[in-house]
């Protein structure tokens, strides 16, 4: 019986594996190495694959302000209108909570020596003003672009970094230039805030600036493009600078720079330092923030950029997020633009101007 039975199996064996096997004692129950060669091996990464489904929501945080600058956090749903190519989309998704924060805090490595020395003093209370939930990703830049250790929730490893790498400044120039009044807008707001500042330096080559902020603000972009959705956590660039930018050194244009931030959904919200004020040189700040529904902030003293770090968290951190799947447009355009209303009088509202198609489930 015990032989009957062994023959049996291997029938069994024989009839559900095919001609692949050979039916013999040691391997009566193993494929063939021909057989094994059309099975296509099953890697653990295949069995744990996730099925991408591309979704057309288009997401948008914004800040809202009366008229006095102060946030405004009492809006619901219902208050809120959002076009898309002048045409009005019906609003899916409505979040008013806090939200936490990816950041860049990206850092002029190459200021005059005085907005160098009131940076390098004043840039820990940035960490200060994080959640337990925000993260942040600590860069510097000059004529290159300087990434740090990477993303982190852990505070005391972000002010051990900070101290360990101070800021680079210059002194090779004498102060010049004087306060102005026309000081551009976003939204209807003074995009600078404070007073000016004595100018010193800013490293030059035979007269032209060598720093390279666009290269710097689309590597930034690119870091923060993975690190969650727009409906789980703000993604924002902490630029800190005088603003100067050379042109020539830098790979890619503000065009570019700014299709990079619209596809990740990054907004930048910029502390303008004490030279820039005086120059005019921080217009490249204000057009970031502009395009991308960020914010710029002019500070000349330590204490005026504590207190503004602690304001742009804030702001960052306390968003409405609005969603809507678009309808009525051409989907075949590469850019969308984005106004958003709200129904109640006086109020400002700041919100990146357009997505494009290739971002759009970002």
């Amino acid at each position: 019986m015990k032989s009957v039975r062994q023959l049996v199996a291997v029938v069994c064996v024989i009839l559900q594996a095919g001609p692949g096997f050979r039916v013999d004692a040691q391997q009566a129950q193993r494929p063939s190495a021909r057989a094994a060669s059309q099975q296509p091996e099953q890697k653990p990464s295949d069995r744990q694959a996730v099925i991408k489904v591309p979704v057309n929501e288009v997401v948008i945080p914004v800040t809202v302000k009366d008229g006095r600058g102060a946030l405004v956090a009492d809006l619901e749903r219902n208050d809120f209108r959002v076009l898309e190519d002048n045409v009005e989309q019906r609003i899916s998704y409505f979040r008013a909570e806090a939200t936490p924060l990816s950041m860049v805090i990206l850092l002029d490595n190459d200021m005059k020596q005085r907005d160098g020395e009131e940076v390098s003093q004043s840039i820990r209370a940035i960490v200060a003003g994080m959640s337990a939930s925000d993260e942040a990703f600590i860069c510097r830049f000059d004529q290159q672009f300087h990434p740090g250790k990477g993303f982190t929730t852990d505070q005391d490893q972000l002010l051990v970094e900070l101290k360990r790498s101070p800021l680079d400044t210059s002194t090779n120039a004498p102060p010049q230039g004087g306060p102005f009044n026309d000081t551009p807008k976003i939204n209807g707001q003074q995009s600078v805030t404070g007073g000016p500042a004595v100018s010193g330096s800013t490293s030059v080559l035979k007269g032209q600036v060598t720093k390279a902020l666009d290269d710097a603000v689309y590597s930034a972009a690119d870091l923060l493009k993975d690190r969650g959705s727009n409906r789980d956590r703000r993604r924002i660039i902490f630029l800190i600078s005088d603003g100067r930018n050379g042109a020539k050194y830098n790979t890619n244009s503000y065009d570019t720079t700014v299709k990079q931030l619209l596809r990740y959904g990054v907004s930048v919200y910029s502390i303008a330092v004490g030279s820039a004020y005086f120059d005019r040189k921080f217009s490249r700040l204000v057009d970031y923030a502009h395009a991308t529904g960020g914010g710029v902030f002019f500070a000349a003293k330590r204490q005026t950029m504590e207190e503004l770090y602690s304001r742009v968290t804030e702001e960052a951190r306390h968003q409405y997020v609005l969603a809507y799947m678009p309808v009525g447009t051409n989907r075949g355009e590469e850019y969308h633009s984005i106004e958003v209303r709200v129904k109640r009088e006086g109020m400002n509202v700041i919100a990146r101007q357009g997505y494009y198609v290739d971002g759009i489930a970002r």
